[in-house]
């Protein structure tokens, strides 16, 4: 049967593709890439020639319609992401939205996610939690963090290492500088690092050192 699958690839560690998703993404028709370049090198470790087409933020309003008339039409078609699973801070809510709406069958394979190990490593709460992805860069930033200053859940959010300074600072302005909090960097890479303390702790560690990778920042919630 003709379907939509999203197919999460590894974030690091390349033995997290499950032999699942290797299966599909051979068999599909076609598969859609946020970076095909990126993908190329996971399809080629993998020994998977099936075709790929690019799909990312800046295209996929054009042709979300014809990819879901194609699947329509009865080709079967996977969707990935650089890494992780597609929709999660990553382009495909609207090619699945689309989808939906004109009655295409979407499927989900379970796989890799950064948030989900963070969160699980941090010593935080984990049965309540918000995900919040990326904050906005200017526009919109501070009042995202006002709407969060009473959040009582633990939160999550992702950042580019080029802006985790700033961004422990302004979670020090809004939360206070003890509030405790965990940053995961390089998750399942040969040199994945998980800091622990309260947001000034956090500020000292990573304001002494280059930081590469991408960045997992967990937060503790407002406590009475």
């Amino acid at each position: 049967m003709s379907k939509l699958y999203l197919v999460p690839t590894p974030i690091g560690n390349l033995e997290d593709m499950t032999i699942r998703a290797i299966r599909i993404l051979k068999e599909v028709d076609f598969i859609l890439a946020e970076d095909t370049r990126t993908s190329g090198f996971l399809l080629k470790h993998f020994d998977i020639s099936t075709k790929m087409f690019s799909h990312h933020k800046f295209n996929e309003h054009k042709s979300v319609e014809n990819i879901a008339d194609r699947i329509l039409s009865g080709e079967t078609v996977a969707l990935i992401s650089d890494a992780g699973t597609p929709s999660i801070s990553d382009p495909g809510y609207l090619l699945v939205k689309t989808c939906i709406d004109k009655g295409v069958e979407v499927e989900c394979l379970p796989g890799a996610t950064a948030f989900v190990p963070a969160l699980a490593v941090s010593g935080l709460p984990s049965e309540r939690f918000c995900f919040e992805g990326f904050l906005p860069q200017k526009k919109g930033r501070n009042k995202k963090m006002q709407s969060l200053v009473n959040e009582d859940r633990t939160m999550i959010f992702y950042e580019s290492p080029f802006r985790l300074i700033k961004t422990l600072e302004l979670f020090i302005e809004y939360f206070g500088s003890e509030r405790k909090a965990s940053v995961s960097r390089e998750i399942s890479k040969l040199h994945e690092e998980n800091v622990r303390g309260s947001l000034q702790d956090l500020l000292n560690h990573f304001k002494s050192k280059t930081v590469k990778g991408e960045i997992v920042i967990v937060v503790e919630g407002k406590t009475e």
